[in-house]
């Protein structure tokens, strides 16, 4: 049955639309659905005792439901806000008709981390959706899973071109480095990822808990990759294993995949007390199973996404006092809705406009002292600058205190970064010469993202280059 006739879109059987919980309404769809298929969770109230996943898949009818929403604009801003540029339109469409299969092969013929982004994107298409306008937009992230789930193609091998002469060496197995060796392996050239851990996927699989982002997920995208035929030389770290000279002799292009590694710290006194601990580590050591325990009150300073994250490890790991201090209110607050809504519903306390002044113990951490702060006029970054309220100093008992203030790109571990034209931008994001990550070497390109699919972003625009590259070099 086709259900685009006429220009509008008509509604599956009755039976089927109770079974999908998406309502019985007679009739035809408006042009302009702007009611949300719901997105079914898990109770906040026992999944904070577990890793499993918090949003539950939609059904084959609610997703095709969903899916009818899409208003296939001509010129789509959501496509235009995709990072990666992936037409979300055509797999949409696919699902509506109930072709899952060729839905799932749309994407991935586009998206080598369909799996992981299907779980862990920020979504920056359905921000842009025009749907959003007059109700809610489109939710593409949850059909994109939708598509893989019942496509059965979620495991099928990715085509490759014949064999090209070249050699590619990628220093970093995360999302950036990941986009580099999918993209020039299905161009036909031997690629080589050396990654300094035991675990590929760097932030997004030591950062990202197991209840957004299973582990199994994120294998299931590796494993098409390794059919393409890419080597993965795990525990290979440059400047202790190799030198990036090395890998030039070696290889014909190189592309250094460095990731916001290196966490903000704090500049108040008892910031190096034993029970305090920065993001990106506690987290790690959670991914990794170092961590069994943390204390019953536990305080997190920041509110970004990862702050978030951190607030519900901590709940996961048996924390009963959770309190995210925040220095801004809730309109400034950097992380999604979708991360904040889900953590005040496991019940984390937020702290708005309070900031730490220091932290006090005798042989650990033991309090958090604060202060309370006003908004002022804004500051660079746009948002109102906070002021701190005389006298408005308290203290709360806490176990642990988690600093979530943000990271950048650690270039601790690359030769002579400024003379090759490698440095930070302003979200501490590793950058080139170019968009590209071109440097001084004619032969090293570099990049990184604050978010796997801006990651992605980076490592499709340099390989690009390099495939120009290596070809011209062949030519000559």
């Amino acid at each position: 049955m086709s259900y685009l006739q006429g220009g509008l879109l008509l509604r599956p059987p009755r039976k089927d639309r109770e079974k999908a919980g998406v309502g019985v309404l007679e009739g035809r769809f408006r042009k302009l659905n702007p009611s949300r298929v719901e997105i079914a969770e898990k109770d906040p109230l026992t999944r904070v005792a577990s890793d499993e996943e918090v949003l539950e898949p939609f059904g084959r009818w609610a997703a095709q439901f969903e899916a009818m929403r899409c208003l296939y604009c001509h010129e789509p801003q959501c496509v235009s806000a995709c990072p990666v540029g992936q037409d979300c339109r055509e797999y949409n469409a696919k699902i509506a008709e109930g072709n899952f299969a060729d839905a799932a092969k749309i994407i991935l013929r586009d998206n080598p981390l369909a799996l992981t982004l299907s779980r862990v994107c920020y979504h920056y298409c359905e921000e842009s959706c025009v749907v959003g306008i007059r109700g809610e937009a489109v939710a593409i992230r949850h059909l994109k899973r939708a598509a893989l789930d019942y496509g059965g193609m979620a495991d099928l091998p990715y085509d490759r071109a014949a064999r090209r002469e070249g050699s590619v060496g990628v220093v970093g197995g995360g999302p950036a480095g990941l986009m580099v060796a999918w993209t020039l392996a299905r161009a036909g050239y031997a690629v080589t990822v050396y990654e300094a851990r035991e675990l590929l996927g760097g932030l997004a699989t030591l950062t990202i808990p197991l209840y957004r982002l299973p582990r199994d997920v994120f294998e299931r995208d590796i494993e098409r990759m390794r059919k393409l035929g890419i080597v993965f030389e795990m525990n290979a770290r440059m400047g202790r294993d190799f030198t990036l000279d090395d890998l030039r002799t070696e290889h014909d292009a190189v592309f250094l995949g460095i990731g916001t590694h290196k966490p903000a710290g704090l500049k108040v006194p008892g910031a190096d007390l034993p029970g305090v601990q920065v993001a990106i580590r506690f987290l790690e050591d959670a991914a990794l199973g170092g961590l069994s325990a943390i204390g019953e009150r536990v305080a997190v300073i920041g509110g970004g996404d990862v702050a978030m994250d951190c607030a519900r490890v901590a709940l996961r790991l048996g924390a009963k006092d959770v309190h995210m201090v925040y220095r801004r209110s809730r309109e400034e607050m950097p992380a999604s809705d979708e991360e904040i809504r889900e953590t005040l519903d496991e019940g984390v306390v937020f702290d708005f406009l309070t900031a730490p002044v220091a932290i006090e113990g005798d042989d650990r951490v033991e309090r958090l002292v604060c202060q309370r702060m006003e908004l002022g006029p804004p500051d660079g970054s746009g948002r109102r600058r906070p002021v701190p309220t005389p006298g408005s100093e308290f203290a709360m008992r806490v176990d642990a205190v988690i600093l979530a203030l943000g990271q950048g790109a650690d270039l601790s571990g690359v030769p002579d970064a400024k003379a090759l034209g490698i440095s930070m931008d302003r979200d501490g994001v590793v950058i080139g010469l170019d968009a590209s990550g071109r440097t001084n070497l004619p032969d090293v390109w570099v990049g990184g993202g604050t978010s796997v699919v801006h990651a992605m972003a980076a490592g499709r625009r340099a390989a690009a280059a390099m495939e120009s590259h290596i070809e011209s070099r062949s030519a000559a």
